[in-house]
């Protein structure tokens, strides 16, 4: 298995899992400040790799007037004084070759959005960077397709790839969990990672906004560790209920503790 080195850890199917979580979207400094700290908390008596992951813009919005984030440059302050404050890794997407050259000054990992992981150029524009790389599977491709898009970022000199399963497309506003998909993706015997949040998203499901039944986030992510999977991408929020961005499908944070506590001893067991 391939073990992707991250700050004092490694990532890989065979070791304990990292945590990638945060809220959806960057809302104002102190609610990013907030959230970081008390999952950081979380992490650190959970012994659990934390990495915080949050967008500094969401582009693919249902709705024009959705709320899409604070936008580059005030973003930028916030991951700085993430860094400063609490030397904690970081992700975010990105949705332009350009923005893959400014961000991987300031974050850990780039992630590609599902909807652009065939995206040629912007493959090639974030492996360039030389940052690790988290291509999530999109809502249209078949795991077998995967070693294709794992082939752009190798061609330039890029081995540091997360492989992440998010649901594949299931009738209109519907997404399904093929787990076979996890074992498919390991036999690359790159990282794969399991987001249990947009996995239980309904696109477009409440009309204006994406809909979502976070009620199946425990379910779902036992079952992918069950598997052996090297990380859980689990978006967060302190009340969910109304957050600007994916609401729906995140998991409030005063659940999150109890449901990692849960999902560290099925790893344990699983890789042992």
């Amino acid at each position: 298995m391939i073990k992707i080195p991250l700050k004092n850890f490694n990532i890989s199917n065979s070791l304990p899992f990292v945590l990638i979580a945060g809220p959806c979207v960057i809302e104002s400094r102190d609610h990013s400040l907030m959230m970081v700290e008390k999952i950081k908390k979380i992490s650190n008596e959970l012994n659990i790799n934390f990495i915080f992951k949050t967008s500094f813009d969401k582009a693919n919005r249902t709705n024009v007037d959705s709320y899409r984030g604070l936008g580059i440059d005030d973003s930028i302050k916030v991951f700085q004084e993430i860094k400063k404050n609490f030397e904690c890794p970081i992700l975010t997407d990105v949705h332009n070759e350009n923005q893959c050259s400014v961000f991987s000054k300031y974050v850990d990992i780039i992630q590609i959005p599902a909807f652009l992981c065939r995206q040629t150029d912007l493959i090639i524009a974030a492996s360039k960077t030389n940052k690790i790389i988290n291509i999530k599977k999109g809502q249209f491709v078949s795991p077998n397709e995967m070693p294709n898009i794992i082939e752009k970022a190798v061609k330039v000199g890029n081995n540091n790839i997360l492989l992440t399963e998010r649901g594949f497309s299931f009738g209109y506003n519907n997404l399904v969990t093929d787990f076979r998909s996890i074992e498919i993706m390991k036999k690359t015997k790159y990282p794969v990672i399991f987001d249990a949040t947009h996995s239980v998203q309904e696109p477009g499901g409440l009309g204006k906004s994406s809909g979502g039944k976070r009620e199946f986030i425990p379910a779902l992510s036992k079952a992918a560790v069950s598997l052996g999977v090297a990380g859980l991408f689990i978006e967060t929020h302190n009340d969910p209920d109304n957050a600007p961005s994916d609401g729906p499908n995140m998991i409030d944070l005063n659940n999150l503790k109890p449901l990692l506590k849960k999902l560290i001893a099925l790893d344990k067991v699983t890789k042992s």
